[in-house]
């Protein structure tokens, strides 16, 4: 089934951006139709999520899959994601996918925490979660796992 697939992005170096974009290329492929949009903030170096005011949001309505991308920040989800899935008003009937890239080289410095937060913001609002994934921006294996979350996302819609 061809669907409407909206890639929700807050990206502050440029790295889960990039990841984001090669899935969009992926799904693609598949005859999915895309887009790829940013969420960003006034105010994105708040360390808060009540504090955030946000300035790009992303209506989502019109979708029939998500998929949530962030980096992570503190050892947990960007305040930016956060502040932005808190206010969506819901993901129910929307399949939902999400990962996050972080600078450390291994999942449990944050990553995992960081997807656990995401995949519970998105499930609080009805979405049936798809897939999940980790990106470690430094370690060895980046090239590969990126790719591997992009084939493994990808034959989730």
């Amino acid at each position: 089934m061809i669907m409407k697939i909206g890639i929700i992005v807050h990206s502050h170096t440029g790295n889960t951006y990039s990841v984001a974009e090669r899935l969009k290329e992926r799904l693609m492929v598949t005859g999915h139709s895309l887009a790829l949009e940013r969420v960003s903030a006034f105010n994105d170096e708040q360390a808060k999520a009540g504090s955030i005011r946000l300035k790009e949001v992303p209506e989502i309505s019109g979708y029939d899959a998500l998929v949530f991308a962030a980096p992570v920040q503190g050892f947990s989800l960007s305040s930016v994601m956060k502040a932005y899935l808190t206010q969506v008003p819901t993901l129910k009937n929307k399949k939902v996918a999400c990962f996050v890239t972080e600078f450390f080289p291994y999942p449990w410095m944050g990553g995992n925490r960081a997807i656990l937060q995401m995949k519970s913001l998105c499930e609080s609002k009805g979405a049936e979660i798809c897939g999940t994934g980790v990106i470690n921006w430094s370690s060895s294996q980046r090239n590969s796992m990126i790719a591997q979350l992009i084939e493994r996302l990808s034959s989730s819609f």
